[in-house]
């Protein structure tokens, strides 16, 4: 009960909302450039993740290799930082004040997943 009242809180108030509009930009863009597909299936998994995270956290693929470790470059590079700087803002903007500090940390764990985002997946945390 409380992950569902602090997703329903983050989604209104923590900038959920925003954060995974900006990966919905990201995805849509990669899908429009057809050799970026995965890229913005990835995108999805992190806008998804970035709307509900509280509960759930990212694990890496057993089966992820070099070409998803150059494709992570390749992604930092394009998309990455700008998409890790906006949850960096938010999450400070978020901690000035006390309540809003839960939605900050929050903010800080989704940008190592905004910043290396494929051989990694959303599963739901113990």
């Amino acid at each position: 009960m409380i992950r569902f009242l602090l997703n329903l809180l983050w989604l209104v108030f923590g900038g959920g909302f925003v954060l995974a509009l900006g990966y919905g930009v990201a995805a849509l863009i990669c899908f429009l450039l057809v050799v970026t597909i995965p890229f913005g299936v990835a995108s999805l998994r992190l806008a998804s993740y970035s709307l509900w995270p509280f509960g759930r956290t990212l694990v890496s693929k057993p089966g992820a290799g070099i070409p998803s470790g150059l494709a992570n470059v390749l992604w930092l590079v394009l998309a990455g930082w700008w998409l890790a700087l906006s949850h960096i803002l938010a999450g400070i903007a978020l901690c000035v004040t006390i309540i809003g500090i839960p939605f900050g940390v929050a903010n800080f764990k989704l940008v190592p997943a905004a910043l290396w985002p494929l051989g990694q997946e959303v599963v739901e945390a113990p």
